[in-house]
């Protein structure tokens, strides 16, 4: 006899309800939209993703060749990772960021430090735990949190504020059920610098309410004045952080290896051993032949960055010119691989400018309100594009706007 199921009661592989709410990444939907786009013969130039386009050091892809061509590299690796690559960037945290920790207990290797946002929320948050999460601020913090079953508090960031915390007004509410803080400076997307009174008093309202906060740090290598004007700087620098902070760090932007997959998380011995009874769990140890071309990557002289910079300062240059063309405003002291500006009135939002940009000039630029709310307002521009680029959507920009 034939089984009718009751479409009513029908319970066959429903997803789980830690997916209501969580919509597919926004870049994963726009990017499908841009290649159906470019096969209609559109050939959009995209100033979205923050991922660079040049490659990395010489030096990094020929170890890669020859490590990956060794007897013996390509088993299971540890789950702590290549104690070579730990200290590597136990050496690194102490050059740049006057940072030190303990190669074998305070720093954990991740397949990029996305994945140490999830581990993270994970490991701490229980069923109605409150986390704080940035307003514009990147969108992993708040999807991750929400996955891990936390309640989602938004603290807003305001450009007259200069895009830091307002620890008054977070002091003025019940703070007594949030276990987590996401912090991100140098800020994507703003653009914004740290500083040392704001990263001072995040510490102690850190230790007042004992919050443990997880401060994403990729864009530190990525300034305007390289080690004259601006010089990288790290939370953990700062006196008790070890307490209440955890620190992500990537290789992804500052070494052009985005797509390699390759970051790391450092804090307390306690904290990184917690966070590793998860990850273990999840994933196996990264691929060795990895590791080691990340280790030599790590060891690159000031020269990297410095050439590093110099490129991206001449496309920050060219971004300001593009700004210009659309009418939009914007701070010259921005840092990190991106150009946040305000629009024009007329537009009403940043998306209204972004669609009317893609529909009649085939660029793409990101509208800020991906970012949250108090993005509404705001167009991002990616510096992972060609000096022509740039020049060639000034051009059609300026044709739409005739």
């Amino acid at each position: 006899m034939k089984t009718v199921l009751n479409p009513s009661v029908n319970k066959f592989a429903e997803v789980s309800e830690r997916l209501n709410g969580i919509n597919e990444y926004y870049f994963s939907q726009k990017l499908r939209q841009i290649d159906e786009m470019n096969k209609n013969g559109k050939n959009v130039l995209s100033f979205g993703i923050g991922s660079p386009d040049q490659p990395p050091h010489s030096d990094v892809t020929s170890t890669l060749i020859m490590e990956s061509a060794q007897i013996g590299k390509h088993g299971y690796q540890s789950y702590k990772g290549s104690p070579l690559f730990r200290e590597a960037i136990s050496e690194w945290y102490m050059k740049w960021y006057n940072v030190s920790l303990n190669a074998e207990s305070e720093i954990l290797p991740l397949i990029g430090s996305k994945e140490g946002i999830m581990h993270i929320c994970m490991t701490y948050i229980n069923k109605g735990d409150e986390v704080l999460i940035p307003n514009p601020g990147y969108p992993t913090y708040k999807s991750a949190a929400l996955l891990a079953g936390a309640e989602v508090r938004e603290y807003i960031l305001k450009e007259e504020n200069n895009w830091l915390p307002d620890f008054e007004a977070l002091e003025k509410t019940d703070l007594s059920k949030v276990k987590l803080m996401f912090v991100n400076y140098p800020h994507m997307p703003t653009g914004t610098f740290g500083t040392d009174e704001m990263f001072k008093k995040l510490i102690t309202f850190a230790k007042k309410h004992q919050i443990l906060i997880c401060h994403d740090n990729p864009y530190s290598f990525i300034m305007p004045g390289f080690m004259n004007k601006n010089k990288p700087m790290s939370l953990l620098s700062y006196e008790g952080a070890k307490d209440v902070v955890i620190e992500l760090n990537s290789l992804s932007k500052s070494h052009n290896m985005a797509g390699w997959r390759v970051g790391f998380l450092s804090g307390s011995a306690e904290r990184v051993g917690e966070i590793l009874r998860f990850k273990s769990n999840m994933d196996s140890g990264m691929f060795l032949p990895l590791q080691l071309a990340a280790v030599r990557a790590l060891r690159l002289g000031e020269d990297w960055y410095t050439e590093l910079n110099e490129m991206y300062d001449s496309r920050r240059e060219k971004a300001f010119e593009l700004l210009d063309t659309l009418g939009c405003e914007y701070d010259k002291n921005q840092v990190g691989l991106f150009v946040w500006a305000s629009v024009p009135e007329e537009y009403g939002d940043g998306f209204s400018l972004s669609d009317e940009v893609l529909e009649h000039s085939n660029v793409f630029i990101t509208p800020g309100g991906v970012f949250g709310s108090a993005g509404d307002h705001y167009i991002r521009v990616s510096l992972c594009a060609k000096i022509e680029v740039y020049e060639e959507a000034i051009m059609r920009i300026s044709e739409l706007l005739e």
